[in-house]
């Protein structure tokens, strides 16, 4: 499936320029290079739940303490994403600081605590898709 299908089948994922409240209602003025960031992760068979529970319970807090600002979490409803896809946008103040972030996360002991524990029977990721957007002059954000 090619990611103009993928990203068409996701539900509400066109709310992004609503729930991005980070965004001033105006994109080109106060956050210049303000960038989201849409990942896609391939849950390997079975272990959705089992990913989508590491994020809730510990994931996006983590996320917070590294300065990774989540927008919103979707799980598609429609086959062949159901039960095997989780989505979700991050919104950084510039690429730098997301590569920054990036980093401090995954240096986190406590990150590497919570993946090997949540990986003791097994992966739960088979892939994930990252792609770096930025709002047009015309989205309109609310």
């Amino acid at each position: 499936m090619d990611r103009r299908t993928l990203l068409r089948s996701i539900p509400g994922l066109t709310l992004l320029g609503k729930l991005a409240s980070a965004q001033p209602q105006n994109p080109t003025q106060g956050a210049p290079n303000m960038v989201y960031e849409l990942r896609i992760y391939h849950a390997l068979e079975g272990r959705l739940n089992d990913l989508v529970a590491r994020f809730r319970d510990h994931t996006d807090q983590l996320f917070k303490k590294h300065g990774l600002r989540s927008v919103a979490y979707w799980t598609p409803t429609d086959d062949p994403l159901k039960g095997r896809t989780l989505v979700y946008i991050l919104a950084h103040p510039s690429r730098e600081a997301a590569t920054a972030n990036w980093k401090a996360f995954q240096d986190d002991p406590e990150w590497q605590s919570v993946k090997a524990k949540s990986e003791e029977n097994g992966k739960l990721v088979e892939k994930i898709d990252s792609t770096y957007m930025e709002l047009t002059d015309w989205s309109g954000v609310v």
